[in-house]
């Protein structure tokens, strides 16, 4: 099936998981979503799988807390994006209710099911010495480590910019009105109070549910949604009663990172807060598909790929560069599983695929929110098969509720594309399915001129597209 590309305002197509390209490694979609084609144009896709990296849920009772039941990022199926293979949401980690009452499902959370397990607790403390006199019988004595010198590190080292950034990083909970919630990540972006996160974090209190953001010295403060971004699975929130000496976090160039840069995660894994993990930049570019666990929209990404420890509550947290500048919003893991993706016998957890949004992108796109509080995306104004992959995006033969695949007057339209065009570039970059294409396309803003190049009847065309524009999620 095929979802509208949004090239027409307003219109949301259902989306089908198409599977991972050879490069690109885009997420299927969630199960139980039906599939479709979303439009190529950059407009929000239908349907599509729950997001990996939303927000953990509540545990019944107790702790450790049950592992969240999440669809995978990309949604289920077998398109190569879903059971078993795609990538799924950031990692929030479910939070311990404050009451021994059940709840029902958090936020959904893109990453399988997980399970914490508390570690045992040791460490030895002091120093234990026996020693035995001539005389003695037996004498046991304790003595004490003398104090040592401080350890003083280098601002450079990880521990150096570990200490730096987290009290600019938050653990985000969010509660719906009935109750339910997760937690998730997010991170100073201004002195105002602003917070950048992942939308599929805060999405569970949007709609009249309860926000609530603890810094690392435990001090906890209300928050209130700005505006959020399904598409982009971007939102930023904003801090009640800001207190005042809030430090941002610097914002680095995402576009400027290269394979084997070193990285440094922060977040809230299963609802362990401040937690600092390293790894490396594994790939560019990486073409990620997943939803908001609503199962009624998809998110798209052209991701930082990382090696860094990325588990549920993760999500919305910042990946840092080695000058610890913020260089991706952390909101998608692979993770591996012995069933369908968001399935009961299901296991989540970093298995060195993690995915974040890079900063660059985001940048803008909180921009937008903090200014309007609605998200603009690029669209070429035509609507491409989802479930295909591997040879291109190809312009549906129809668009959502039997409209036209090409919007008249619209961007595809003006350069002549037509039903059945299969486009394989965008710019140089190669192009493999519709999800491909579409989290290109968003890398771009409304206005950008691109070079399309497309195959009709086994001859290829390349035009150039001026990119039109959608404004909020539909």
């Amino acid at each position: 099936m095929s979802t509208e590309n949004e090239g027409t305002e307003g219109t949301a197509a259902e989306t089908a998981r198409p599977a991972p390209s050879a490069p690109p490694v885009p997420v299927a979609a969630p199960e139980g979503t039906p599939a479709s084609a979303t439009e190529a144009t950059a407009q929000l896709p239908g349907p599509v799988s729950a997001g990996p990296h939303e927000p953990a849920r509540a545990a019944d009772a107790g702790w450790p807390p049950p592992p969240p039941s999440v669809p995978a990022y990309g949604g289920g199926g077998n398109g190569g994006y879903g059971d078993g293979g795609g990538p799924v949401w950031g990692a929030p980690v479910p939070a311990p209710p404050a009451a021994p009452k059940k709840r029902a499902g958090g936020l959904i959370a893109a990453v399988i099911v997980a399970a914490l397990v508390a570690g045992g607790i040791g460490g030895g403390i002091g120093y234990f010495a026996a020693e035995h006199s001539d005389n003695a019988t037996g004498s046991t004595t304790v003595s004490a480590p003398g104090k040592g010198q401080e350890v003083k590190r280098s601002p450079n080292t990880v521990a150096g910019i570990a200490a730096k950034a987290l009290p600019s990083v938050v653990t985000i909970e969010a509660k719906s009105g009935n109750g339910d919630g997760g937690t998730g990540t997010g991170f100073i972006y201004d002195t105002q109070g602003h917070i950048l996160t992942n939308n599929h974090v805060v999405a569970e209190a949007a709609g009249g549910g309860t926000l609530t953001a603890t810094f690392s010295n435990g001090k906890k403060y209300d928050a209130e949604v700005v505006g959020r971004a399904q598409g982009y699975d971007v939102a930023v929130v904003k801090l009640k009663n800001a207190p005042s000496g809030l430090t941002p976090l610097a914002l680095g160039n995402s576009d400027q990172v290269a394979v084997g840069d070193s990285t440094i995660a922060i977040g809230a894994p299963f609802g362990l807060s401040n937690t600092v993990t390293t790894g490396i930049i594994s790939a560019k570019n990486r073409p990620v598909a997943s939803g908001d666990g609503s199962g009624s929209k998809a998110s798209y990404m052209n991701a930082l790929q990382t090696d860094a420890s990325i588990n549920p509550g993760n999500s919305g947290g910042p990946l840092l560069d080695d000058r610890g500048a913020v260089i991706g919003i952390n909101s998608a893991i692979q993770s591996a599983s012995s069933g369908s993706l968001g399935g009961g016998d299901s296991q989540a957890g970093s298995i060195g695929l993690g995915f974040a949004i890079p900063i660059s992108q985001a940048k803008n796109v909180a921009q937008q929110l903090i200014k309007t509080g609605q998200p603009v995306y690029p669209v070429i104004g035509a609507t491409v098969a989802m479930e295909e992959q591997g040879d291109g995006a190809k312009i549906a033969d129809q668009g959502a509720s039997g409209t036209d695949a090409v919007t008249a007057n619209g961007p595809a339209a003006k350069a002549g594309l037509k039903s059945g065009d299969v486009i394989t570039k965008l710019d140089g970059t190669a192009i493999d399915s519709g999800p491909t294409l579409i989290g290109t396309i968003w890398t771009h803003q409304p206005g950008d001129k691109v070079q399309l190049t497309y195959k009709r009847g086994g001859k290829e065309h390349t035009v150039e597209v001026t990119l039109g524009q959608r404004k909020g999620d539909s």
